[in-house]
């Protein structure tokens, strides 16, 4: 609790009226040996102390939350009024299954910065999650992840590693083809194998990026006004108005899985060529 004072006190000194921190900053993340952190309850005096912490400033920040059964890994964002907007992370990796239960929706929400949204990690590479929280506007998406580099081959430099590349890529389109502000945070450091690639930042509703960090810790601090940048946006084209819905088939099941070894059916036995390439490869596997 203390770090996170410091680093919302270091970033409202510095201008800040929003503050996005990453997954499970209250409290810690999953431990080296897959356990997760003591869980903390909504209505508790983790979530009170936040929100005194806050003050004047609309603070985001992720914790486990007890459930019935196993924790959620939530999100929560607060100001010193209190309880603002609550989110539980609705996909989970399969080295995050065991230890929470998964949300099972997404929803914005008001706040005296505008109207946010909240995802956490892997929810952002689905891109039904950020386009559900900006139909129900949001202006602003906070994105809270503890995302690691590649667990089979991490890259010797974090700036090389291709979950770094599928990260970044992930916060400029989620920004762009929703045309939202879009605030990015993320781990640094080690816990057991794992190292957090960090990348926090501040992107646009064009997909620019306004303010990162990098690898190492620190703040991204960007000045942008969201109901603005939006409307400047959309003015000359608007993502969201121009969908074909009628078009879409996103309700349909996966297609099968190739496995190893596997050979290709024969041209005779072919099915019709997938309309979608696969997705990147998810944070945690």
């Amino acid at each position: 609790m203390r770090r996170i004072e410091s680093a919302v006190e270091s970033a409202r000194g510095a201008g800040a009226s929003l503050v996005v921190l990453p997954e499970c900053a209250l409290g810690g993340y999953l431990r080296a040996d897959g356990s997760h952190a003591a869980p903390i309850d909504l209505g508790g005096p983790e979530i009170a102390r936040l929100s005194a912490i806050a003050g004047d400033t609309v603070v985001c920040a992720g914790f486990t939350e007890r459930g019935p059964g196993r924790p959620y890994s939530s999100a929560v964002c607060v100001n010193g009024d209190g309880v603002l907007g609550h989110h539980r992370k609705v996909h989970l990796p399969p080295g995050e299954c065991e230890a929470f239960a998964p949300g099972d929706g997404f929803a914005a929400f008001d706040t005296p910065v505008g109207r946010i949204g909240m995802l956490i990690c892997y929810d952002k590479l689905f891109p039904e999650a950020a386009r559900t929280l900006a139909l129900d506007g949001a202006e602003t998406i906070a994105a809270l992840s503890a995302w690691p580099l590649d667990r089979r081959e991490p890259a010797r430099r974090i700036a090389a590693d291709r979950q770094t590349r599928h990260f970044n890529l992930l916060d400029e389109s989620r920004a762009l083809e929703n045309q939202v502000v879009w605030i990015s945070s993320n781990l640094t450091g080690k816990i057991g194998p794992l190292r957090f690639l960090g990348q926090a930042k501040v992107v646009d509703p064009d997909g620019h990026v306004l303010a990162r960090t990098g690898g190492r810790a620190g703040i991204a601090l960007a000045e942008v006004s969201p109901r603005a940048a939006i409307a400047e946006s959309r003015s000359q084209i608007s993502h969201l108005d121009d969908r074909a819905t009628e078009a879409y088939r996103t309700d349909r099941p996966a297609p099968p899985a190739a496995h190893p070894g596997m050979q290709d059916p024969t041209p005779e036995h072919a099915g019709p060529a997938p309309a979608l390439s696969p997705a990147p490869a998810p944070a945690l596997v």
